[in-house]
C-alpha cells in the first residue's frame, strides 16, 4: 500500500553538496514533487545553474562544510526560511574522493582535507541543524558510496 505524506509543499528539506551529481538531481526531483527545497551549494555557479533548472520554490545558499562560520550562516539563513515549521529533512550529500592514489604518494593532509569535508562537515551541519529537524519530527539522511567500501587506490575516502 503506497503511503501519501500530507501538505508535502509545506516541507522544506535541505540537501548539501547541490553543485552537480547527486544532490543537484535530488534537489530537482525533490522541486518538481512540490518539496520546499533549500539547495546548498559550494560556488555561485552551481546555485545560478540550478535556480535556472527549477522552480522559484528550490532556494540557494553558500554552504562549505568545513568552514564553521559559512555552517553558523547557512543555519541562520536556513532558520529564516523555515520558522517555526522546522527542517523536515536534512540530506548531508558534500562529499569529496579526491586526492586518490596509492597510501604511499599521499600525505596526512591529503586524508584529513576528505575528512573535513565527509565526516567533520557532516556532523557540524548535522549539529548545527539538528534542533530545526526535530522541531519537524524530521529526519537527517547521510548520502554514502559502494567505494566507501572498496580501497580502489588509497586515500581518506575509503576510510
Amino acid at each position: 500500500e503506497r503511503q501519501m505524506v500530507p501538505r508535502l509543499s509545506e516541507k522544506y528539506v535541505l540537501i548539501t553538496g547541490c553543485d552537480s551529481g547527486f544532490g543537484n538531481l535530488l534537489a530537482r526531483q525533490l522541486d518538481a514533487r512540490g518539496l520546499r527545497v533549500l539547495a546548498a551549494c559550494l560556488t555561485e555557479t552551481g546555485a545560478v545553474q540550478l535556480r535556472a533548472a527549477t522552480s522559484p520554490r528550490l532556494q540557494t545558499v553558500l554552504l562549505d562544510v568545513t568552514s564553521s562560520q559559512s555552517i553558523a550562516a547557512a543555519t541562520a539563513w536556513v532558520r529564516e526560511r523555515v520558522g517555526d515549521r522546522g527542517l523536515w529533512g536534512l540530506v548531508n550529500n558534500a562529499g569529496i574522493a579526491v586526492p586518490t592514489a596509492p597510501n604511499e604518494w599521499l600525505t596526512k593532509d591529503d586524508f584529513v582535507k576528505v575528512l573535513n569535508v565527509n565526516l567533520v562537515g557532516l556532523i557540524e551541519v548535522t549539529l548545527s541543524l539538528l534542533p530545526l529537524v526535530k522541531q519537524a519530527r524530521g529526519r537527517v539522511v547521510n548520502v554514502a558510496s559502494v567505494m566507501g567500501r572498496i580501497s580502489f587506490f588509497g586515500g581518506g575516502y575509503c576510510i
